[in-house]
């Protein structure tokens, strides 16, 4: 089985909800369409299908497909439920709705099993169907998944004691310093809520933030994590063991929710995932 995404991007004015015009050309597909005019929300929605590729073209569905799939049924939908139920209406309320309204214009051949609303460049929303086994999709369980970034600075160093001096400057070289070397460190946590809370809200966001603020990122932002954070005395202050720790710190706070992943990014080119000491694959990459 194979996954496809597709992103498309839009802003929503209450003038045009419902009225979306689909034959006049699109100029700007990566800037978005419909575009902004004035001050109005920016929105990405990217939808990811599974299925078998087709032997002869490659395609599992051409992403033209996709485009027409969201801009005809889930931008105008957008729009119309934003227009009748308010700007502050839920996230989670309204990505359910959509997936939804989706399902049923779907192709037989490529099935829909994952829907996010990314609403800032820093949050976002996910639906999607969790999988079984040998790579099937339930048909009936579905999650919700809010994910926020965080950012904290921290210095470390990456040193085994049980390594010669030469050693550790083999193994981990410039990040061997002894005087400690320093981050921008990015944190994104993700929640999730089982498919019974769908339409509504996962978590509160400010009491998210609120917990996250105070578990993590007051605790190690502006620290030498070697020196100044008791979790690290002993282990290595990985980027990998960063997003362990981090899991540690947040799990079991944020009921009936679950804690679902923490990514931890080292630089925009390094990053960490973690899922729990019981997860797999598949949970480790949704």
């Amino acid at each position: 089985m194979v996954r496809l995404t597709r992103e498309v991007r839009f802003s929503i004015d209450r003038d045009w909800a419902g009225h979306v015009e689909l034959s006049q050309p699109i100029t700007n597909s990566w800037g978005g369409w419909p575009s902004a005019v004035g001050i109005v929300p920016y929105l990405r929605l990217r939808a990811t299908v599974a299925g078998e590729p087709n032997p002869r073209t490659g395609y599992l569905l051409n992403i033209r497909n996709i485009d027409d799939l969201l801009r005809r049924h889930a931008i105008p939908h957008t729009a119309e439920q934003l227009r009748r139920h308010g700007w502050r209406m839920p996230a989670e309320r309204l990505l359910a709705d959509v997936w939804k309204h989706l399902q049923p214009h779907m192709p037989s051949h490529a099935q829909l099993i994952e829907l996010e609303l990314v609403v800032t460049p820093m949050a976002g929303y996910r639906i999607r169907r969790a999988a079984a086994g040998s790579g099937e999709i339930h048909e009936a369980k579905v999650m919700m998944v809010l994910t926020q970034q965080f950012e904290f600075s921290a210095a470390h160093r990456l040193h085994c004691a049980d390594l010669t001096d030469a050693e550790n400057i083999a193994t981990f070289g410039k990040c061997n310093n002894p005087n400690g070397h320093g981050h921008n460190y990015v944190v994104e946590v993700s929640l999730a809520g089982a498919d019974r809370e769908l339409g509504g809200v996962v978590f509160p966001m400010p009491r998210f933030e609120e917990i996250v603020q105070k578990e993590v990122i007051e605790r190690l932002d502006h620290r030498h994590l070697n020196l100044d954070v008791p979790e690290f005395h002993d282990v290595n202050p990985s980027v990998e063991n960063i997003a362990r720790v981090i899991w540690r710190m947040l799990h079991n706070h944020f009921a009936p929710a679950q804690l679902h992943r923490v990514r931890v990014f080292e630089t925009q080119k390094t990053w960490a995932d973690y899922a729990g000491p019981d997860c797999d694959i598949e949970r480790l990459h949704a």
